[in-house]
Parts: structure tokens; sequence; C-alpha cells
């Protein structure tokens, strides 16, 4: 077996230019119309056969192996940027006001590039086929997985990989579980309606914003007082808005919140309960009330297998001590979808270096990654699928 180490090294450099490249040119989710160009570019040098606007902005790069294996992997990078400013200074700060890559997908789009063109240089040594998917419009919702798997990206496929660079774990470690991994992700938005009028005459109004307190009180008692302890939920109320003026009791409050969860059944619970609380608290204090509820990502659970076969693949390449099982984090991915449709396994891959002064977390206006997570992921991807490809056993 070829020992992927120096040839990802003699890449590394191009990795990082098509790495900062995307870093100075990002795109918000369901507008990566560069992005997507660019990508398919790169395949399409590499020799690989690609498939454009798959689901939207979705990008495909198929390689075809030696055949001797009739199974096809599937790596999946996503390559959309944040609403957010870029307040770093480097030289490849984003040149686009207002929207940055503060995720890590313009690293994740760059590593597995990387992965792409080395092994369509060793095809031959490829014992089957393997997907490659940039994914688009991970960030919102509806997300770029479901439209992809709709638009036929796991046609054929057999298995499902799958990585994400964080800062909150240093460079060099490889983080995961063999169970849920990550938190399904809904939204709800509530309004609450009363009867406005003038701030010194309450007694002639039902006040929305007194009635929306008390309901993000008793919102809170859904997960502390009425599930199991040992199960996880978040109930986060993100925004409230009511009112325009001091001496004006507001007829309408309106909030939004997320909610956050491991198990299917608990999800529904909480949600039930959401539109329950809503309704008799409102009602105590003789208001109506509307409520609406956006369905995000389910729960991203690993198989147990898979997972494993990762665990393996990660500890030959950075060792024992540097493979963590992880509980899950109560943040969200929509590569929940593909783990749905197919066996396979998703992981962190540490980037933060606080010597280097990259400590900030995901979502902020001065993240940045150590790039050599990169090399990390790449050997990463290619040993997990040559793995899986070759039938290799796992423990």
């Amino acid at each position: 077996m070829r020992n992927w180490n120096e040839p990802i090294r003699a890449l590394f450099p191009q990795m990082v230019k098509w790495r900062r490249e995307f870093h100075m040119h990002p795109e918000i989710s369901f507008q990566e119309v560069r992005t997507s160009a660019r990508v398919a570019e790169i395949l399409k040098q590499a020799g690989l056969e690609v498939r454009t606007g798959v689901g939207g902005r979705g990008v495909i790069g198929i390689l075809h192996g030696n055949g001797d294996s009739s199974h096809t992997v599937a790596l999946r990078a996503d390559m959309d940027a944040l609403p957010i400013q870029d307040e770093k200074t480097c030289e490849y700060r984003s040149t686009v006001p207002g929207v940055m890559h503060a995720c890590g997908h313009d690293a994740h789009t760059a590593a597995l590039l990387g992965v792409a063109v080395l092994l369509s240089q060793h095809r031959d040594e490829v014992p089957g086929r393997i997907v490659f998917l940039f994914q688009h419009a991970e960030e919102v919702l509806p997300g770029g997985a479901e439209r992809m798997i709709e638009d036929g990206a796991l046609e054929g496929v057999d298995a499902v990989y799958g990585v994400h660079f964080w800062t909150s774990f240093p460079v060099g470690v490889v983080a995961l579980n063999d169970h849920a991994l990550m938190a399904g992700a809904d939204t709800f938005h509530i309004e609450v309606i009363g009867k406005g009028g003038h701030g010194g005459l309450p007694h002639e109004t039902v006040d929305a914003i007194a009635i929306a307190s008390h309901l993000v009180v008793n919102l809170q008692t859904v997960v502390s007082r009425q599930i199991d302890p040992l199960k996880s939920g978040v109930i986060t109320i993100g925004h409230i808005q009511g009112g325009r003026a001091c001496n004006v009791i507001a007829e309408r409050c309106v909030m939004t919140g997320t909610i956050r969860t491991l198990d299917p059944t608990l999800r529904e619970f909480i949600s039930a309960r959401i539109s329950e609380v809503t309704e008799q608290t409102c009602r105590m204090y003789g208001a109506t009330y509307r409520v609406d509820f956006d369905w995000g990502t389910p729960p991203l659970v690993n198989h147990t297998v898979e997972a494993h076969r990762m665990a393996e693949v990660a500890r030959k390449i950075v060792g024992n001590a540097k493979v963590w099982e992880v509980p899950p984090m109560m943040a969200g991915e929509d590569f929940a979808y593909y783990l749905q449709q197919r066996p396979g396994a998703f992981c962190f891959v540490g980037a933060g270096n606080p010597e280097r002064g990259i400590r900030y977390p995901h979502h902020h206006p001065l993240f940045d990654i150590d790039e050599e997570a990169m090399k990390v992921s790449a050997a990463l991807l290619i040993e997990t699928a040559m793995s899986y490809l070759r039938g290799d056993p796992v423990n």
C-alpha cells in the first residue's frame, strides 16, 4: 500500500493556494457561482468526470479506479461562506464586504480538491469508484445536502465520509464517536398577539411584551423540568422584538429561537411542548398567538462500523493519543442527511493553534484555521476511502 504522506506534502502548497483563493472570494449559501465554477475547473483539469448544477450550485467529481472493486465511496466538502465581516489582518483576508469563510468551508473544499487530484494521479491504485461531493449551502435552510441527494448525488454510492475542521481542538487531533455526533437543529417562530394601548393605562391593554417575557421563562422549564436529565436538549430564544415607543404598550411581540436535540422522539416532544406552553401562557393572560416551525437538519448519527474504520485509519495517521472520542456537540450539520441514506461517518479534525493566534471560535469575525490541518484531513479521507474499497476488516 502506498504511503500518501509524501504526495500530500508535495501538493500541500497548492492546497494552501486554493484555500486562500476561496477565502478571499467567499460566497454565501446558494450564491456559490465563482466557487462552484472554480471547483469544476480544477476537477476537469485532473481528468475527473464532472457534474455541475447538482441540486443547485453543487458540483460532483467522479473518479473511476482500476475496477478491482465494485464499490463506490463518496467524500464530501461544503463550499459556502457566512454573512460576517472578516476582521483579520492577513494577505488572504476576504475581499467581499460583509462575507467571510468563518467556518472552514474554504479549507474543506481545498483539502478535498487535493484528495481528488492526488487520487486521479494514482487512479490505477484505487480499487473502485470515488465520488467527490462539493456541496453548496450548508449554512442555511433548506440546505444543499437534501437537494443534492434528490438530484442523484448518492446514486451508486455504498458509503459516505466527511470531515469538519474545528478550532476548539488542536491541530493534529481527530475527534469523533460511533453514535450521535451532532444535534438536530430546528427553528421556531412565535408571535404573541395582545391589545395595544397607552403606556399609562395598562388595565385597558393586553401587554404582548409582558406575556412574551413570561413565555421565555416558561419555555426554559421544558428542558430543565420536563425531559430526562440524561437526555440532551436545548431551547434557545435568540431574538425577541416588540414595541416601538417607550409610552406605548405593544400589541404584538415576536420571538425566534432554536431547538437542538440528539433524539428524534425528543425532537417531537420539545416541539409539541413549545406549542402547548405558548398556548397556555397566552390564554392565561388573554392573548392569542401563532407558532411556526422550520424543520432543520436531523441529528448527525455516525454508523458504528464506519466510525470505527475512520478511527482506526486516524490512529495510523496521527497516533492513538490524538484520536479522541468526544461527546455529541449541539451544533447542527446537514451531513446528517447523507448518513440517513448511506453508511458512513463524520469527524472533526483539529485546526486550532493558540501559539499562532488561531484560537477564535467558528462564526467569529477573526476566525482562521491552522492550514496544517488540511494534511491530516487529506490523509484521513484518502485512507478511509481506500480502506472501504479494499474491504479492510474493522475491529
